[in-house]
């Protein structure tokens, strides 16, 4: 009995990272074709996976995502795939959906406060990798600028809209 549950619960855990994966995919397609970096709603799905479901089923649905890809599977913005993306300037932020889909999942509990604060981290901390990684292809004076001051409103703006979607949610 207690095996069963146990086979329910990874089947169950299994399923919602791949759907969070496919979720992923979705909002990777959502995009203004901005070089080098393009603006999709990535950030926002990885913001809402981890404060909805948690840290650990986030990363799980992330760690998937970026194997959907590196396979080759068309799941990278504008329908891209391959292990060629995950070496190139997008890389790294690719890489740095893992850690703050962990750190959306402090979203889930606390005051909004904490919540608001919690999702914030979590959409800058994607910024660190993607920007050193970026800054080998562009120099670090343009990664700065093309990679991270030119998303500050719209990272401003997927925060916000991920904690208003969590407290709606919640209700």
């Amino acid at each position: 009995m207690t095996q069963d549950l146990s086979l329910r619960a990874a089947s169950r855990f299994a399923a919602l990272a791949f759907l969070g994966s496919l979720v992923l995919a979705a909002s990777a397609q959502v995009a203004l074709p901005l070089w080098p970096v393009p603006a999709t709603m990535q950030s926002l799905a990885v913001l809402l996976l981890g404060a909805l479901g948690g840290g650990r089923l986030a990363a799980s649905a992330v760690a998937l995502y970026l194997i959907e890809g590196a396979m080759g599977l068309p799941v990278f913005a504008s329908g891209m795939g391959g292990p060629a993306v995950l070496a190139g300037p997008t890389a790294g932020y690719l890489l740095g959906f893992l850690p703050a889909a962990w750190l959306a999942g402090y979203a889930a509990r606390g005051t909004w406060w904490r919540q608001g604060a919690a999702l914030l981290a979590a959409h800058l901390v994607l910024f660190v990798p993607g920007v050193l990684w970026l800054a080998a292809y562009v120099g670090m004076e343009k990664a700065l600028w093309a990679g991270f001051v030119l998303f500050i409103p719209g990272t401003a703006l997927k925060t916000a809209l991920a904690l208003a979607s969590l407290k709606a949610l919640r209700r």
